[in-house]
This record gives structure tokens, sequence and C-alpha cells, in this order.
């Protein structure tokens, strides 16, 4: 594709966004919800990846509930994409005006007033994005990014996510040394763990499993010493905005051991989706690259 054919999609994408933003966020859900329902009408590959990742994750449940939990990951999916046209386009209170209340703000607080910076895991589970503008009013918040495969998208999506105050850093070793630079000046460091890395990490369970997991929040744990919490943005029903959850993060993610850290970073991450299944991006094929022998699970079949 060429370029100017890439640049005009990106210029397709902004527009969207903006005259979407002119809708209300109970509007920008329904048509979320309209588009979730058209992707399994027309057995899209996302309507496939949530089943085969709720058959994976889930298999004690019965049939009827695991594609009960496909369709609503579908619904929470496609009203996340939908209500970016808020998050990226609305101003900043606005946003934060959505916000219904938060269960646990003392923990980033205290966390902080230790004074080594602060790491947060924050799962691709519910708004992430309306998550990381909260946490930017209170502390400056570093996360790294891979840089999209539309090369031309990367200025829109750098423009939206950094609107909040937050700095973002691309997934190279100078943004890597950034992140480790932060944590030593007191800031904070956000990271998604939760997509195969492309390149150096380990296999470690994840609701049972193997899925290749980032050994980097491990290394920056273990070398930091820096307090870890876990949080994420809990999308309400109707519309009518978000809950913030924070906690304290128990696990030993920042053992020295790689497989025992990731261990624990997925044991994390499960207890926060567990809270609220449907909201989890199953939509993303977390399981991908497995260890050799093992058969891709999403491979379409005869039936599927």
């Amino acid at each position: 594709m060429t370029n100017a054919r890439l640049r005009g999609r990106a210029r397709v994408v902004d527009t969207a966004l903006r005259a979407l933003s002119h809708l209300s966020l109970p509007a920008l859900h329904r048509l979320g919800n309209a588009a979730a329902w058209l992707t399994e009408r027309l057995g899209r590959e996302e309507w496939h990846v949530a089943r085969v990742n709720a058959d994976l994750c889930f298999p004690d449940w019965s049939q009827d509930a695991r594609r009960q939990l496909a369709r609503s990951a579908l619904r929470e999916n496609a009203r996340g994409l939908v209500e970016l046209a808020a998050a990226w386009q609305w101003s900043v209170p606005r946003v934060l005006g959505l916000i219904e209340s938060v269960e646990g703000a003392e923990v980033v607080d205290e966390a902080l007033a230790e004074g080594r910076g602060l790491l947060v895991i924050a799962p691709h589970h519910g708004a992430w994005e309306v998550l990381q503008m909260w946490l930017a009013q209170r502390v400056r918040l570093n996360a790294l990014y891979r840089p999209p495969r539309w090369k031309e998208l990367e200025a829109l999506l750098n423009r939206g996510r950094s609107r909040s105050g937050a700095v973002f850093w691309p997934a190279r070793p100078s943004g890597i040394r950034a992140l480790f630079k932060a944590l030593k000046a007191g800031e904070a460091v956000g990271v998604l763990p939760d997509q195969s890395p492309p390149g150096e990490g380990v296999f470690a369970p994840f609701f049972g499993r193997p899925a290749k997991t980032m050994t980097l929040f491990g290394k920056l744990a273990e070398r930091t010493n820096a307090p870890v919490v876990i949080g994420w943005a809990e999308r309400l029903e109707r519309g009518r905005g978000y809950r913030l959850h924070w906690r304290r993060v128990t696990e030993p993610v920042g053992d020295p051991d790689p497989e025992v850290a990731a261990t624990a970073l997925n044991r994390e991450i499960e207890r926060v989706v567990e809270a609220r299944p449907a909201q989890y991006q199953w939509t993303y094929r977390r399981f991908s690259r497995r260890p050799a022998g093992w058969a891709n699970p999403y491979e379409r079949t005869s039936e599927g």
C-alpha cells in the first residue's frame, strides 16, 4: 500500500473520531453494541478469537456461558474503540468527569509517598485510556508504546494519548532507558504487560495456558525496587461512566527468576480479569506465540 493511501486512511480515522466526538458516551456505547452485533453476524476474526480464548481460559464453564462471554467481550471491545472519540477529542476535565468513583486512590498516594517511583500494571481491561488520564493528573506518567503497523497513525495515537500529560516512549532501547530514569526520578511508569512480546519473553501460565509474557516488567521491578500497583477502569453500563480500581501488588513480580516474575505478573492480571471477565480484551490472540510443538489454537477448522 502506498504512503499516500496510508496517509489517507489515517485522515479517515482522524475525521471519524472527530465526528463521533459529538456523540454522548451512551450514544457511543450504543454504536459499539451495534458494531459488535454486526461483527458476530458476519463471523469476523474478532468473534472467532474471542470464542477460542473463552474456550481456552474457561474450560469448566458451560458452552453457553463461554459463548456469552465472547459475545459480551465483543461489545466491550467495540465500546472501547468508539469511546476513543471521547478520550482523544474531549477536554481532559470532561473525560475525568465521567469517573463515578475511584476505589483505592490512597494506594497510589501511599506508594508515591515512598519516594521510589511507581510501577503500574495496567492490563488491557476496561477503559485503560481513562485510567492513564486520571493517573497522569497526579504524577508524571511514562509509558512505552509499540509503533503501529500503519506508521501514518503514530502521530494520531501519540497526540490522543499524550493529551493527559503522560509521556509515551517508543518500545526501543532508548525508551526502556527512559523508563528506568523516570523511576529513579520518582515518576510513574505504566506498562500494559499482557500482550505477547515479539522479542524477549518467557512462557508463563495465564488462565492455565502457556502465554509468552514480557520480562521487562520484572526487570523494572527488580532493579528499581519501586512499589507496584495494579489498576483498571471499569466501564459502567448504559454509558454511566467509569469506576477506577487500584490495588497494591503482593505477588513477586520483581523476582530475579524471569519465569517466577512472569507467573506472578499473570496471576495479578487474572485477579483483575476475574472481577469483570467480559471487559478483558479477549479479541486479542494472547496465545498466538506458543511453545515448540504446540498447535495454533486460532487456526480455523471447518466448523469454526
